[in-house]
């Protein structure tokens, strides 16, 4: 089968779910399909055999019905400042290609990309490729949109959000600035996020047909759904009204969010930079975070890390998760420089250990026992090593770590599993992403011109 690839005229498009809802299509109609991004930029990740890769694709997968590999995103950086960041190659982090500036990285990064990208297609008979950004960035070389539509021979779908207006201009002006090869490859557009009659769009669509040859195969309502966003902090529905008051705080450099999508199912939950907000909070939750010293820096500007304090002072529930878990502790000491350049940062001192952190990174899946409920699954991302200070050794991956209020861990995705939010929050809750992704091909049923898909893909 033909390769299809996922384009977007804009970042935040829905490049991500229009491949999630193609992966389950074509999945419901008998295809061994699998998700592919060349490279991603974004903090959240997931630990798969082989390493870490973007959340997205690790939701594309779930949809798909295959197990996630490294070779889905074989690429994934992760930002640690404006101008510097970490890149993680077929699910390791390769110090030496993060030290490098960007235009020297290509090159080295391509090979990665179609070395993945041929493992899937030799395994799966369906490759959906998601772009990113836009592959009209004129001022940048783009491997990870032109070049791939290229290398794979896609059938390339174009896809406009247009909801914030100016669909057919992006549209046109995306067609006309791509290379002749990535324009020749582009069989269709999708209009995506459409309130309303869509009838009303006449004769917009036929006039862009026109214009540029792309048929026009579908417009997608605006759907409500429980996919999180690609960064995470994501509130799709809102809970029970006299639940607890659940805050999260939203770091410059947070990671891995999206592991607090069923709290918004169980208690008044909000995602804040507001120290008043944590201060009305029954339960703080510190998530991941990609630079510890500068998140720290930033709660103590905004006046957080006192409201953190405070709560734990007067015996509300505080719980830190990796990073954020870090946080709770006395002292952050980073001698080799891993996340910044200050060595020794305090914490906040709420519980008896001290982080250090180190060259080597540690990803890896756990399985835990908390507060009674048992095996759940969770994965650690992290360089930073807890240390007690009573006893000076280092204390067990993932396992919590508490002391009155306060609990700290270094496992993510313990409370995605509903045993343990119901153990906490007294609520019992259900995933909704088999849910969701069913309903995602409900809507590629509904409004995509699935005849289309098949032809281009040979499905």
């Amino acid at each position: 089968m033909r390769p299809l690839m996922v384009l977007g005229c804009t970042s935040s498009a829905g490049k991500s779910l229009l491949t999630a809802a193609l992966c389950r299509w074509f999945a419901r109609q008998g295809v061994d399909v699998a998700p592919f991004k060349a490279q991603n930029m974004s903090n959240n990740a997931r630990v798969v055999a082989g390493g870490e890769i973007g959340v997205a694709q690790w939701l594309q997968a779930r949809a798909a019905g295959v197990e996630p590999s490294v070779d889905m995103n074989p690429v994934l950086v992760k930002p640690e400042a404006d101008t510097r960041s970490q890149v993680v190659v077929r699910g390791r982090r390769d110090a030496a290609i993060s030290a490098l500036p960007w235009e020297r990285r290509h090159d080295l990064l391509w090979s990665a990309m179609c070395t993945s990208f041929d493992r899937l297609r030799a395994d799966h008979e369906l490759v959906v490729v998601e772009g990113a950004g836009s592959p009209a960035e004129i001022n940048l070389r783009d491997q990870v949109n032109n070049r791939m539509v290229e290398y794979a021979d896609a059938a390339s779908l174009l896809i406009s959000d247009i909801d914030r207006g100016g669909s057919f201009a992006h549209l046109y002006g995306t067609w006309a600035l791509v290379p002749d090869a990535t324009r020749q490859r582009l069989v269709g557009y999708v209009l995506n996020r459409f309130r309303g009659n869509a009838a009303l769009l006449t004769p917009g669509p036929e006039r862009l047909t026109e214009m540029t040859g792309m048929a026009h195969l579908g417009t997608m309502p605006m759907l409500r759904h429980e996919l999180p966003d690609e960064e995470g902090a994501t509130i799709r529905s809102l809970g029970p009204v006299d639940g607890p008051r659940v805050a999260i705080v939203r770091f410059p450099y947070g990671s891995n969010l999206d592991e607090f999508r069923l709290l918004p199912l169980a208690a008044r939950t909000v995602w804040t930079d507001d120290s008043t907000e944590l201060d009305r909070a029954d339960w703080i939750v510190l998530p991941g975070s990609k630079h510890v010293a500068a998140d720290l820096d930033w709660m103590r500007d905004r006046g957080l890390a006192d409201a953190v304090v405070a709560a734990a002072s007067s015996g509300r529930r505080v719980v830190g998760v990796c990073g954020g878990a870090m946080m709770l502790g006395r002292a952050i000491h980073d001698p080799d420089a891993v996340e910044s350049a200050r060595r020794d940062v305090p914490g906040l001192g709420l519980l008896p250990f001290s982080t250090r952190m180190a060259v080597d990174k540690l990803v890896v899946r756990t399985r835990l026992d908390v507060d009674g409920v048992r095996g759940i699954d969770g994965y650690e991302i992290r360089h930073g090593r807890l240390v007690s200070t009573d006893t000076g050794t280092t204390l067990d991956p993932g396992t919590p770590i508490g002391r009155g209020s306060v609990t700290a861990t270094t496992a993510h995705g313990l409370l995605e599993d509903p045993r343990l939010v119901e153990r906490w929050f007294g609520r019992i809750v259900t995933d909704p992403l088999p849910a969701t992704f069913d309903l995602l091909a409900d809507a590629v049923d509904d409004h995509l011109d699935t005849a289309a898909l098949r032809r281009h893909t040979g499905c």
